[in-house]
């Protein structure tokens, strides 16, 4: 089964995780996109961003992206975006010790902090996966760990871009954080539903902006 939109149940469970931004700006959505940066996907996504004038957007790197492709990183944030914690190795949190888990959150964020010295400490675990522990580390370093509530699904073989897009636009809400992929394996749904969705967002008079900045 698909969550497209994380239940309010579990965001109420797990209220210790920002799964949306608080007093958002009526015309604010915040996209991020995980697991790159990467050469093949992350430029296309910059330009698609520029294109449609969507404003501002949080990628959430892996640290291995970031150490092989540290000049797509910084096109990333000439661009005016920012870049964010994925842990260096995408780790499961859920299958790894907390020494572990927090060594390999603070190795990407050597990375980041050489890019990106003085900005918001954001960390999202990779597959939603972390413990009470983790978290409760996480945020006495100094992180906001950061969920999502709109997921578009688009490292899903079986799922269409119509269903795709569908999907991610009726969710879609101010203060919402929407996910996507900038990945090899999201490629066909990305380069698919990114750029009709941005335009519908431009219709409604809607602009994205960066995680970590607060609401209006």
């Amino acid at each position: 089964m698909r969550f497209h939109h994380t239940p309010s149940l579990l965001q109420l469970a797990l209220s210790g995780l920002t799964w949306q931004v608080p007093r958002p700006a009526p015309d604010t959505v915040y996209l991020t996109f995980d697991d790159g940066p990467i050469p093949e996907e992350t430029p296309w996504v910059l330009e698609q961003l520029a294109a449609h004038d969507a404003g501002t957007a949080t990628f959430f790197c892996v640290g291995e992206n970031l150490a092989r492709h540290p000049d797509v990183a910084r096109q990333v944030l000439a661009a005016g975006h920012r870049l964010a914690n994925h842990t260096h190795r995408h780790l499961r949190g859920w299958q790894t010790p907390l020494p572990d888990y927090l060594a390999d959150v603070a190795r990407c964020q050597l990375e980041l902090d050489q890019l990106q010295p003085g900005t918001p400490r954001l960390c999202r675990p990779p597959y939603g996966e972390v413990t009470p522990r983790q978290v409760r580390a996480l945020r006495a370093d100094g992180y906001e760990v950061v969920m999502w509530s709109v997921l578009a699904y688009d490292f899903d073989p079986s799922l269409s871009a119509d269903e795709c897009l569908r999907q991610v636009q009726r969710h879609t809400r101010p203060g919402r954080i929407v996910l996507f992929h900038d990945s090899l394996k999201a490629s066909r749904l990305l380069r698919a539903v990114l750029p009709p969705y941005l335009q519908w967002l431009r219709e409604r008079g809607w602009r994205s902006g960066r995680v970590g900045e607060g609401g209006g």
